[in-house]
């Protein structure tokens, strides 16, 4: 008896239907059967279902012999199943990466309820991908599993069958079944909700909702939409034969008033026409099923009375206030932009402060937090800012003063504060000013394209503005370089007239000053258990890639690692999302801190982010996962093949990822000796006082310049207490040679 029965009924889904199949069967949960039916569909569905089944004996084919539609073929895929728990899917929506192991373990952990609701996120033709509004309504809130009553704001979630697991046993004891018609997934999901002694939820996305262009059932005009009047007859039908759920009728009555707006309100569902007639029915409908007592809104009575016209002037009104609402909410801050533009220029007359400073960050504190802490220690008297967008709260010292971007206070600031510290920039409408000093950071040392360079790689440029960043770099009086390479490559690639200060990584100096202590702290934080192997992944962005699928399916790889090792994934900040879900998976992708997780890690695991030069100043463990090198370097180019200098072992594949973890290779004396290299190329400086010696050469009167600090080949600049306690590191069981690991 598998854990799972999928069942997917297909019709005229030919071009969706492969990658829904796919997104079951590369589920890292493979203890499922797939019970795909053909609805006899006039296209390739069945060949395609055919195709899948001969190729895993996991896939059950249906074929129908007549056309039933989507309820009574969901019907006939249930007679089949053999599962604990039943999951439905449409055919031309996917399950998302690690859904049914996820699904599984919190079926494990909530005591096998009788259903579970999930999430999902609504996945359009044009790659936006937006999740469910409502998702704050599953979220894990007092015990579980638990009822209805408990919590009756489930009933606002989508109404449909495709994001609830069910328990077999229970739907084959009350007899639940699909009926024929439009809106199907409603005399099903209300009765199971409403019966269900268990119910838990789990706050993940687990299905991708294809938003079509064409083709949706709902969106297409059809006189079938006048289903949905039966099939709430059999909603309420099914509760008045069960009296200990008639307390449920207001409830229904409210949800059922407005799923009849929904359909009457939008556009392309009721064919011209048939407005009138669906108000009759929707009239007829509330007088049969209105509760006494039930507190009604304005809509529900308009659907009451049958008030057609009444229902279309106020339409009309309310589409008329809209838009006179948005005419008012562009004019006011068409205002607002110009009150503040003139605001800028006042204070631009105004004389520089020279004891103000004003930092901001492109995400986390990066080098611009660290100056701004070194500021506080070196330079006192200047009193710092820093820039915190809605998103970047956590970003900002405790005792810091926050400014909102785009706020009077904010453009003040930029006007009169003498230093600018950033690695990106502050905006197009910034003009600096004489006697105001621009220190441009950077983002890190740079393994892809950057700058002018990105003319030649329009895939990667996308929408740059090559005449803005000329105008804006010639703003900047210094730019930090940790490295030469890294000082080649921007004075190429910006040109202008700053200096350039090759002092080193100001975030990294964090790594120096951390203690046995902190590093405890921060693993016990992250829920790291005692004695693991962290592992810290953290891919890059792909400009090649439209979706930024993750490059590696963790689920497997953790599974395949054993319990030895423990995975802290962190998404690039510009993809957002999730890495994988599992017992071995910890989400680091919310922490603003990368340094943080660089300390509470042994080991790094990345393809081409360029977190592997910072993460290469503690002298540990880097492993370099490049599957699809020549497609990134043909889009984004690159500025040397780190297959050829690696900071050590080298994987090109999940087999050989494993291999060189399980086997010990991550950290043998082979690839400690090409991160020893590459330390000595990309980390000269990183000594702890990077942030101290940009203070002192920025600011009037401290010129002193830096001490080149060259680590020993082959040791790390981190002092032995600054070391993870965790750990013991294990040796590999039998060397492998330097040649193997390039």
């Amino acid at each position: 008896m598998p854990r799972f029965s999928v069942i997917v009924p297909a019709y005229k889904v030919q071009a969706y239907l492969s990658e829904c199949l796919e997104s079951v069967l590369t589920q890292s949960c493979a203890d499922l059967e797939l019970i795909a039916v053909d609805d006899c569909s006039p296209d390739a569905c069945g060949v395609i279902i055919d195709e899948f089944a001969a190729r895993d004996a996991r896939v059950k084919p249906l074929h129908l012999d007549q056309n039933l539609g989507l309820g009574r073929a969901r019907n006939a895929g249930l007679a089949e199943a053999g599962g604990d728990y039943l999951v439905f899917l449409d055919s031309d929506d996917t399950l998302a990466p690690g859904a049914l192991r996820a699904i599984a373990d919190r079926i494990e952990e909530t005591g096998e309820p009788d259903v579970l609701v999930y999430d999902y996120a609504r996945t359009y033709w044009d790659g936006r991908t937006v999740r469910n509004q409502l998702a704050g309504r599953l979220a894990e809130r007092g015990p579980a599993p638990f009822r209805l009553a408990d919590r009756p704001e489930l009933l606002g979630v989508l109404m449909v069958a495709w994001n609830k697991a069910c328990r077999r046993e229970f739907v084959e004891e009350h007899g639940f079944a699909f009926p024929p018609g439009y809106y199907e997934d409603t005399p099903w999901t209300f009765p199971v909700l409403l019966t269900a002694e268990s119910i838990a939820t789990l706050d993940r996305v687990c299905v991708h909702y294809r938003q079509r262009r064409q083709g949706n059932i709902l969106g297409t005009t059809s006189t079938r939409h006048f289903d949905l009047f039966e099939q709430y007859d059999r909603v309420f039908a099914y509760v008045e034969e069960r009296p200990e759920l008639h307390c449920w009728r207001p409830e229904l009555y409210r949800h059922m008033v407005d799923h009849f707006a929904v359909v009457f309100t939008r556009r392309g569902r009721l064919p011209r026409g048939s407005h009138r007639a669906f108000l009759r029915r929707a009239r007829a409908q509330c007088r049969r099923h209105r509760v006494p007592g039930t507190r009604l809104r304005p809509r529900h009575a308009l659907f009451r009375h049958g008030l057609h016209r009444t229902f279309r002037v106020l339409r009309l009104a309310s589409a008329v206030r809209r838009r006179v609402g948005k005419a008012a909410v562009k004019l006011s801050r068409a205002l607002r932009a110009g009150a503040l533009r003139l605001h800028y220029r006042v204070q631009s007359r105004l004389p520089v402060r020279a004891d103000r400073a004003v930092f901001a960050a492109s995400w986390g504190r990066g080098d611009p937090g660290a100056l701004e802490e070194a500021f506080r220690a070196h330079a006192p008297h200047i009193r710092t800012a820093w820039v915190a967008g809605s998103g970047q709260r956590d970003t900002a010292l405790p005792d810091s003063r926050r400014l909102r971007p785009g706020t009077a206070a904010y453009w003040t600031a930029l006007a009169r504060s003498k230093y600018l510290v950033s690695d990106a920039g502050f905006g197009r409408a910034l003009s600096k000013r004489p006697g105001q000093v621009f220190v441009q950071t950077r983002q890190g040392t740079p393994l892809k394209h950057m700058g002018l360079d990105l003319l030649e790689r329009p895939a990667a440029a996308r929408d740059t503005d090559f005449g803005a960043l000329l105008r804006e770099m010639d703003q900047w009086d210094y730019v930090l370089s940790g490295n030469r390479h890294s000082t080649l490559v921007w004075e190429r690639v910006f040109p202008g007239g700053y200096t350039t200060l090759e002092y080193g990584s100001p975030r990294n100096d964090v790594f120096r000053r951390a203690t046995p202590a902190d590093v405890a702290r921060l693993r016990e934080s992250l829920g790291v258990p005692e004695g693991a192997v962290a592992i810290l992944y953290a891919p890059t962005y792909r400009d090649h890639r439209r979706t930024q699928l993750p490059p590696l399916d963790l689920e497997r790889v953790s599974d395949r690692l054993g319990p030895r090792f423990v995975i802290l994934a962190r998404p690039h900040p510009g993809q957002g999302g999730w890495l994988g879900a599992g017992p071995r998976i910890i989400d680091v992708g919310d922490r603003p801190s990368v340094e943080s997780l660089c300390l509470a890690s042994d080991a790094l695991l990345t393809d081409y982010a360029s977190i592997m030069f910072d993460y290469a100043a503690l002298d540990r463990p880097i492993v370099v996962h490049c599957a699809d090198w020549e497609a990134y370097e043909a889009s984004r180019g690159t500025y040397f093949d780190v297959r050829a200098f690696p900071p050590g072992a080298v994987a090109r594949g999940e087999d050989e990822l494993v291999d060189i973890f399980t086997g010990g290779h991550w950290c043998g004396p082979g690839p400690a000796r090409l991160r020893a290299v590459f330390r000595e190329r990309f980390c000269p400086y990183d000594d702890g006082h990077a942030a101290e010696r940009v203070v002192r050469r920025v600011v009037p009167g401290r010129t002193e310049g830096p001490a080149k600090v060259v680590p020993p080949a082959g040791r790390g600049p981190m002092p032995p207490a600054a070391r993870t306690p965790s750990a013991t590191v294990p040796q590999p069981s039998r060397p492998r040679p330097v040649t193997d690991s390039r």
